[in-house]
């Protein structure tokens, strides 16, 4: 693979030096974990849960700790907005059409980028998470065909405290989330943990997307026990506009 091929523009190195400031200002950032220097530009897969409409922010400041720049794979509505798409485009995020026949567009797009060398951070989940306890849910199998296509290693990144700053339904809500966490700077815990094993050589085994996606989110759950020692089963922080639904719950792959 040639590693050396695409760089991340100075708008979009701008934007995490930005997004690390913000999230100072907001909160108390504790990065925990690395990727191995020899990952940090590529080709990898990050997979991160998904608890927050602020989740992007601290996940830019936390790779930014790191020596990271990953393009992001992001839903589509975000691409047209007026302003914020074109500098997504600008950056090199990758547009994700969910719902829509295009989706698997974005899949083709990221296995290009990472073949070219570049870190992608995806969601696995697919969606903000709706678990009761904020754990992570059953994942979709992107992330996992994605890395199985290209053979890139796949490092989970667990955060949290993200829920604390911005609530489900932000915009509504947001000044007051805002407000508050201007106030009582929240711990936010990023922790890169240790790549994982897919257990597949390829995407082409039946099943095998589906079984790598369960190791992943197996790995992703653990490495957030870490972070939420005190809370291991409801979040301390309710948000009363987050929706519950369990019909996605994720279950421990069994060996």
């Amino acid at each position: 693979m040639n590693t050396s091929t695409w760089q991340p523009p100075l708008i979009w190195r701008a934007a995490l030096l930005f997004a690390r400031g913000l999230v100072g200002l907001l909160a108390r950032l504790q990065v925990t974990g690395d990727v191995p220097a020899h990952l940090r530009r590529g080709p990898l897969v990050l997979a991160a849960n998904h608890i927050s409409p602020f989740d992007p922010v601290v996940m830019a400041a936390a790779c930014q700790t790191r020596g990271i720049a990953p393009r992001i794979m992001a839903t589509a509505g975000l691409f047209r907005a007026p302003v914020l798409g074109a500098a997504m485009r600008h950056a090199g995020h990758i547009r994700v059409d969910r719902g829509t026949s295009a989706v698997h567009r974005a899949l083709d797009d990221a296995a290009t980028a990472v073949a070219r060398g570049s870190v992608i951070l995806i969601y696995p989940e697919g969606r903000i998470g709706l678990d009761p306890g904020l754990w992570p849910e059953r994942g979709k199998t992107g992330a996992a065909r994605l890395a199985l296509a290209c053979g890139a290693p796949v490092v989970p990144v667990a955060q949290w405290g993200a829920h604390e700053v911005l609530p489900y339904q932000a915009p509504r809500g947001m000044l007051r989330g805002i407000a508050r966490s201007l106030w009582r700077r929240p711990v936010i815990r990023v922790h890169f943990g240790t790549p994982v094993d897919l257990g597949e050589t390829g995407a082409a085994h039946p099943g095998a997307a589906r079984r790598a996606t369960d190791r992943i989110m197996d790995a992703l759950t653990d490495t957030l026990a870490l972070l939420r020692p005190d809370e291991p089963d409801l979040p301390r922080h309710i948000d009363p506009g987050r929706p519950s639904d369990t019909s996605r719950a994720h279950r421990r792959r069994s060996d």
